[in-house]
């Protein structure tokens, strides 16, 4: 994609503003940890890769202000400072991944013989390669599924996987990409997804910007395309995976396995292994983030809605193992039995 999602420049995290993409495209400079924090809950950011690597920045953010205003870093304000951003959203497993592997660089650094000012760039040098690995896992992920791609295939995908998803190239649009980079002539179909839209605003953006053909369709006409024997592969991401397989993405993507497994077509997860919860057994012990009524009542600041009608808004639902066909991670293919398979990743 030509522009990037997130890039830390002179102290500063820029990070393109989504919630006003396709129309216009605008970067947030977040100065402080407080206002990654602000980015990460009011969406400016979103994708679960990217923001764990947002809060890898946001925490070398805190540490930073931690050690500049006090002169040595203060781990009670730095422990303050994770449990923010750990609460701004509580799903995307990649957000404590991210946060995690820089406190474990600072808890190695610290009470060494290591001036603070140097753990402080170390820090900063671990969040830099958090978003490297990122990319670089991206497309080792799409190389391998576009091994499960054929000529010409029909691709249905649900919200947005893609490079704003991400740091870069994307998970679920990360293996559409290489397919079409290989001239394989496929067809994207978009499910516009409801309720912020981010099949319509960004998928259909990065598709357009890239070329690559794209039907934008709403949600309920995924069914019938289904159906009518139109779609030959769904490819989503994913938020947070369990160790038996059962995954968390984006509301809709489990009504879409159901849909798939009755018309027997192949029914994808791509994510990198940051993505899997090795700590949840099944996909009943994930949380799932409840979001603010009016994302269903209003559309862009305009009521579609009578005000007053209660509102259910799961941001997310979890998609049972038994109805996914194969997980894609940068380390190969998972395919069932899911739990014994998963663990062979941590070898």
């Amino acid at each position: 994609m030509k522009h990037k999602t997130l890039k830390f420049e002179d102290g500063v995290l820029k990070l393109i503003d989504q919630r006003i993409l396709p129309l216009e495209i605008q970067y947030y400079e977040a100065n402080n940890y407080k206002e990654v924090c602000e980015a990460i809950k009011k969406m400016v950011v979103r994708g679960a890769p990217a923001i764990g690597a947002t809060g890898a920045f946001g925490y070398y953010l805190a540490v930073n202000e931690s050690f500049m205003d006090q002169g040595n870093i203060k781990i009670g304000n730095i422990k303050e400072a994770k449990e923010e951003l750990l609460a701004t959203r509580p799903t995307a497993v990649n957000l404590q991944w991210g946060i995690k592997r820089m406190e474990k660089v600072l808890k190695n650094n610290l009470n060494k013989d290591i001036k603070e000012d140097e753990i402080v760039n170390r820090l900063l040098k671990e969040a830099r390669q958090i978003a490297r690995e990122d990319v670089e896992s991206n497309k080792k992920l799409g190389e391998f599924g576009n091994e499960l791609i054929a000529q010409g295939d029909n691709i249905l995908t649900h919200c947005n996987a893609g490079a704003l998803a991400t740091v870069g190239y994307g998970t679920a649009l990360g293996v559409i990409r290489a397919a079409h980079y290989e001239n394989k002539k496929i067809k994207v179909y978009i499910d516009e997804t409801r309720p912020r839209l981010q099949g319509a605003s960004l998928t259909a953006f990065e598709m357009l910007e890239e070329d690559i053909p794209a039907t934008l369709i709403v949600d309920s006409v995924a069914a019938t395309l289904m159906q009518k024997k139109i779609i030959d592969k769904v490819v989503v991401g994913a938020d947070r995976i369990a160790k038996n397989g059962d995954t968390a993405n984006k509301i809709g993507t489990f009504m879409l396995s159901v849909v798939a497994q009755k018309y027997n077509i192949p029914f994808y997860i791509a994510a990198p292994t940051s993505t899997i919860d090795f700590d949840i057994e099944k996909g009943e012990d994930i949380e799932i983030e409840q979001r603010e009524d009016k994302e269903v009542t209003e559309i862009r600041s305009v009521q579609i809605a009578p005000k007053g009608i209660d509102v259910y808004n799961p941001a997310f639902d979890v998609t049972p193992s038994e109805n996914i066909t194969a997980i894609i991670t940068e380390k190969g293919i998972v395919k069932p039995p899911f739990k014994e398979n998963i663990e062979k990743l941590l070898i």
